[in-house]
């Protein structure tokens, strides 16, 4: 049973700018919530109970989101607008949050969440990515592969030759139907990709993750890629990807970033008529 996830919110958000200055890009509005919001209910629904968000000196806004507002609670409870209650009730989930005080990468920030884990495996899911399934819940289908072969599992899709150079890259051995091998990663190849199936921001792993993570070096810019720990770990360990039955949305980009809006707003609508 995966009972932990760690969500990384550490990062200036530098492709969402210039709202990103002043906005964490996990706040970005979707349909009347915030995109991290939709990432906290598809672990709960995949049965999280606790996340531990990584955050920033810049984010203070997801904590506040996710605490009461007694002011509003009482506003609300004097205007006879009680009705409204339900719409900034809480999550059922356990919250606990750390400071990334540098942005040393992707690596570090699932690092700082090594005594949040323990020795149980956990999930991560990056707020980039916006994932909607009609069959179970993305985290959910990891999860079910994990259970099956006790060992780490990343999400992947299949994405167009010219964006495979923005992604990890996972070299495949099709072991049946959506399920692969992993037997290597490349951090955004900017040539001769190992195949068309890129990371996209889910993964389970195995807690012997941090031991790997600890011993990756700094790359560009002194950042401690994840990438570099699931390489290494899978030259040890067997690796699992799959790839995830949904539409997948990156709301860092503007295309995307609408479409999401405009899919989920039109479902909305739809259940209205």
């Amino acid at each position: 049973m995966i009972r932990k996830a760690i969500i990384p919110a550490a990062g200036y958000g530098t492709r969402t700018l210039p709202i990103t200055k002043v906005l964490p890009k996990e706040m970005l509005p979707i349909c009347g919530r915030p995109a991290i919001d939709f990432l906290v209910e598809e672990a709960i629904k995949s049965g999280i109970e606790q996340i531990l968000v990584v955050v920033s000196r810049s984010k203070n806004m997801i904590l506040d989101y996710y605490d009461r507002s007694v002011e509003l609670e009482t506003y609300l409870e004097q205007k006879d607008k009680t009705h409204l209650l339900k719409e900034i009730s809480l999550p059922d989930v356990h919250f606990q949050y750390v400071r990334q005080q540098y942005p040393r990468g992707l690596g570090d920030a699932v690092l700082l969440g090594k005594h949040f884990v323990g020795k149980e495996p956990f999930a991560v899911l990056l707020p980039d990515e916006i994932i909607l399934s009609e069959k179970s819940e993305p985290l959910k289908q990891l999860i079910d592969l994990f259970s099956v072969y006790k060992r780490n599992v990343i999400g992947v899709k299949k994405i167009s030759a010219p964006e495979l150079k923005n992604y990890g890259v996972i070299q495949p051995e099709t072991l049946k139907d959506n399920q692969y091998i992993i037997k290597d990663i490349v951090e955004k190849p900017q040539e001769s990709p190992p195949s068309n199936l890129a990371v996209i921001g889910r993964y389970i792993f195995d807690s012997e993750i941090f031991r790997y993570l600890e011993n990756v070096k700094p790359g560009v810019a002194g950042e401690i890629q994840l990438t570099d720990a699931i390489k290494a770990m899978a030259n040890d360990y067997p690796s699992y990807g799959l790839e995830i039955d949904g539409m997948c949305f990156d709301i860092a980009k503007s295309s995307e970033y609408v479409a999401l809006i405009n899919h989920i707003c039109g479902l909305r609508e739809d259940k209205d008529l």
